[in-house]
């Protein structure tokens, strides 16, 4: 598999956190693949061949070649059918609500054709540019004159929304909502509000997915650390508790995750983000 990320231009940094690529010369073999959450929403290309996502354990649909995959709350199955060549926008929580006026929630745990958020006919152009491109770099400049034309201007992003996050990403969903706000919980209900319209999810949700997060890159990048001390790490009530939620969204135990080869392209994502 190659895998590689690249940084969105300034004027879109606020809501874009980058734009990556994967690239596998011949999946048609390979197992199904489990995606778990990662509290962020992706514009999706496929320039190769087909991907199945199973919507039961053995029935499927292709997915489109262009769409948006929103928020995931719990894990799903994909599986390429031949060459793997994949082109994402990769966006903060908050940032694909500010290219759109479909509510963000209507996206949560499906795949949406560009056709049904965009003009039909500035969708179809733009997947064709995509398509035909000759190379990553002129992908990243037609998709970025697509989103820099639709950006709203960055004041309206929402600066609670946005602190909020900012907040539960640097201290790796251990944060309390209510530490936040440091008990002004008046602001609690308009921040549910606001994170049902420009994330998708609830902000317990997104901070139980984010601290995730960190459990995976310490099974994935600390290997010798035992399964006690990386719960203590991330601060769950136990290591029961920690059990509990990495289950919710893989689907699998700790001890099963590093060694399942349903596991690898989520592994590959997480070690490399």
């Amino acid at each position: 598999m190659n895998y590689q990320t690249f940084k969105p231009h300034k004027d879109l940094e606020a809501v874009v956190k980058c734009y990556w690529t994967l690239e596998v010369p011949d999946g048609s073999n390979a197992p199904k693949q489990r995606i778990v959450p990662d509290g962020c929403v992706e514009l999706c290309f496929l320039l190769g061949n087909d991907i199945k996502r199973f919507t039961s354990e053995t029935e499927y649909v292709l997915q489109p070649r262009s769409m948006v995959i929103g928020q995931i709350t719990t894990p799903y199955y994909i599986q390429p059918t031949g060459y793997v060549n994949s082109f994402a926008v990769r966006f903060y929580p908050y940032g694909f609500a500010n290219f759109i006026q479909t509510p963000i929630q209507q996206l949560a745990n499906k795949d949406t054709p560009i056709f049904s958020l965009f003009n039909e006919t500035e969708a179809k152009a733009l997947e064709s540019a995509i398509i035909e491109a000759s190379d990553t770099q002129q992908r990243i400049e037609i998709v970025e004159g697509f989103l820099r034309s639709r950006l709203a201007e960055p004041a309206t992003i929402n600066q609670i929304v946005k602190s909020t996050i900012d907040t539960l990403y640097l201290t790796k969903g251990k944060a309390a909502i209510n530490a936040i706000l440091k008990d002004e919980l008046h602001k609690r209900r308009n921040l549910e509000r606001n994170f049902l319209k420009l994330v998708g999810i609830s902000p317990k949700q997104l901070g139980k997915i984010i601290r995730l997060q960190a459990a995976l890159k310490s099974l994935l990048n600390q290997e010798d650390e035992s399964l006690t001390e990386i719960a203590y790490e991330s601060e769950y009530y136990d290591q029961a508790h920690f059990i509990k939620d990495f289950k919710e969204f893989t689907g699998l135990n700790p001890k099963e995750y590093l060694d399942h080869d349903q596991m690898m392209l989520s592994s590959l994502f997480y070690s490399k983000d």
